[in-house]
């Protein structure tokens, strides 16, 4: 290891006052190596530019501070499971990720296990932007529920990750609540709830999945196959009916998890 202060103290020392002078530059050098952290001559470069190596403050894009978020939710409660990674595979789908852009979330999502990153300050750059802070949350409560359950500390960084987004813990949990896992009680008015339940998938169920789920309940329903089939005024009314409601499940669906 090279302390660069060190040296320099020394190689100043000596030629200032010989070796004594050698020896009390080097002390004073190594007390500064030992106070900003400098192993190193690019330590030292990094820090004269005006900011030390080791921090490393780096810019975060959307996108990958996304993928950090979830894969920190995913391993908040020990162990990250296979509903964990294809609710991360459904984002990327959302997102509709190139090849070259889903290996930059897999490894912002393995990053986000890791749990080192400091989250505060991206995050809080979006204070202003809640559109953007909101579709953050989303994301992450959809992540918080892909294994049916919401645990302590899935719910301690939501909130904290509200927080810092300049939300309230109120409007964090009621976000929550479209999220909530199937089979919960449903609070009256939840439409959104009410529609997947409709549909008969789950809160973190991947768009393929709830596309195939609606046209398979579409074509179960459908008033004009029913009629065709010589069933009753009353059941085809019935089955138009149903048929409207699946429509507007879908699209509730469809526009709150931002896919086509």
């Amino acid at each position: 290891m090279l302390w660069p202060a060190t040296l320099i103290g020394s190689v100043a020392g000596l030629v200032l006052a010989s070796i004594p002078g050698a020896l009390l530059g080097a002390l004073l050098g190594q007390v500064v190596d030992r106070r900003l952290n400098l192993r190193s001559w690019r330590d030292l470069l990094a820090h004269l530019r005006g900011s030390a190596l080791h921090e490393a403050p780096v810019q975060i894009d959307e996108r990958e501070l996304l993928f950090r978020l979830l894969g920190r939710l995913a391993k908040s409660d020990g162990v990250v499971q296979e509903s964990h990674i294809q609710m991360a595979r459904g984002e990327m789908q959302r997102l509709h990720l190139d090849a070259a852009a889903q290996r930059e979330a897999i490894e912002a999502f393995t990053r986000g296990k890791q749990g080192l990153d400091d989250l505060k300050r991206p995050l809080s750059a979006l204070r202003t932007r809640r559109e953007r802070g909101e579709a953050l949350l989303r994301a992450c409560w959809r992540m918080a529920w892909a294994d049916g359950r919401l645990g302590r500390n899935e719910q301690a960084l939501l909130l904290e990750w509200g927080r810092w987004l300049g939300w309230s813990t109120e409007a964090v949990q009621r976000l929550g609540r479209d999220y909530q896992a199937a089979g919960q009680p449903v609070a009256p008015g939840n439409a959104y709830q009410e529609a997947l339940r409709l549909l008969g998938v789950s809160a973190d169920a991947d768009p393929a999945t709830i596309k195939r789920a609606y046209r398979r309940l579409l074509s179960q329903n459908h008033p004009d196959k029913l009629a065709g089939s010589g069933a009753t005024p009353a059941r085809v009314r019935e089955a138009t009916e149903r048929t409207r409601e699946l429509h507007n499940a879908y699209r509730l669906i469809r526009e709150r998890r931002g896919f086509r």
